[in-house]
């Protein structure tokens, strides 16, 4: 049998765009190359999608702040519709670059690890949907709230999931008549989180525990996003972790602990992703069989009630009375040779190999089934 191609689409239009690449880089490494073929396409800042070289990226640095695209590669266009033998193509755009590159790429599915918006928000996933492409992870829609932790939140209460209390500011809104704003949001107690509301890996976050940083925190946060979560903090909360895995019967991992220790206070990009001492993982987490079993029942309620699909992360807190609050999804979690979604797996006994493979055959499983569906009466 001839190898599957899958093509690896990393990179993006949002501040997580360099999280993608080493995200990337580990799927790449955990593919395995009996069944598949990797391709890989990177998205620019600017929105090019761009072939990219295995070699140079599987050599570049862990350090997200080191990463990059080759600019230099021929760019590519998907084919707005499936081919006619079933493989799906993507042309390469002709030039002096794309000489040694077939004209037609045939593609039988795509991993997406775009984290963030233009990416893991429901846009690249219609773009897929239309040209009829299986990919990994949650549809359309499922993108769409996991992307937006307000719409996300509303539907976890209407759930009747516990969620901490927020309030949503809007750009326009703060900018019409900002001190009304900030004397409305001295209500919420201290600490404060400040979220945009359409990114993840923790870029825009602020912690306030003074309600005179709650200004500073709100520009920061609007320089990110046009919507800011306003989100009633707790104090000294244990941050649990479920990965999820997706298809017909989703499973719940064991859960993981991170536990920071940050100038920051809080699992921040810094904590995350440059301070190799930000924050330790605990894999698994130190709970009862009972706190176990509910912190993998709330991940399962959470990934159903938010349309999850093939993979998520849920987070969650744990305060000091032990209750649980679910604080997010994330439909494309970090895929990082430190992130939390492939080490929950992991100890749960499915190793990155597996998990991969996992992850596409459910995706192929899924686009068969919508190819078999009835689109005439």
């Amino acid at each position: 049998m001839s190898k599957l191609r899958v093509a690896v689409l990393f990179g993006g239009r949002s501040a997580e765009h360099e999280i993608s690449l080493l995200s990337a880089r580990f799927v790449l490494e955990s593919l395995d190359p009996e069944r598949f073929e990797a391709v890989l396409f990177g998205i620019d800042k600017a929105g090019r999608w761009l072939l990219q070289d295995q070699a140079l990226l599987l050599s570049q640095s862990r350090d997200p702040r080191l990463v990059k695209l080759n600019k230099s590669m021929p760019t590519v266009q998907l084919a707005p519709h499936p081919s006619a033998d079933g493989q799906h193509l993507v042309k390469v755009e002709p030039g002096p670059l794309a000489a040694d590159q077939p004209k037609e790429l045939g593609i039988d599915v795509v991993f997406p690890v775009l984290h963030g918006p233009m990416g893991e928000d429901g846009t690249v996933q219609g773009l897929l949907e239309l040209a009829g492409v299986p990919y990994v992870g949650a549809g359309v829609l499922g993108s769409a709230v996991g992307m937006d932790k307000d719409v996300m939140k509303r539907l976890l209460i209407e759930a009747r999931l516990p969620v901490l209390p927020y309030r949503v500011l809007r750009r326009t809104r703060f900018e019409r008549n900002r001190h009304k704003a900030l004397e409305e949001l001295m209500e919420v107690g201290v600490p404060i989180f400040v979220k945009p509301a359409n990114l993840g890996s923790s870029v825009g976050i602020r912690r306030v525990a003074e309600r005179r940083e709650l200004e500073a925190a709100i520009d920061h946060a609007f320089e990110f996003d046009d919507k800011v979560l306003i989100e009633q903090g707790l104090e000294a909360p244990r941050e649990i972790e479920c990965a999820v895995l997706g298809g017909d019967d989703p499973i719940a991992s064991v859960p993981g602990e991170l536990v920071v220790d940050h100038a920051d206070g809080f699992y921040s990009y810094a904590a995350k992703y440059v301070d190799e001492k930000g924050a330790v993982a605990r894999v698994p987490a130190e709970l009862s069989p009972d706190k176990t079993a509910e912190a993998q029942s709330l991940a399962l309620r959470s990934f159903e009630t938010l349309e999850g699909e093939g993979m998520a992360r849920v987070d969650l807190f744990l305060d000091m009375g032990g209750k649980f609050w679910v604080n997010e999804i994330n439909t494309i979690p970090g895929f990082t040779a430190i992130s939390m979604f492939p080490k929950l797996m992991q100890e749960s006994g499915i190793a990155a190999r597996e998990l991969v493979t996992r992850l596409i055959d459910d995706a192929l499983e899924r686009g068969r089934r919508k190819r078999a569906r009835r689109t005439s009466i």
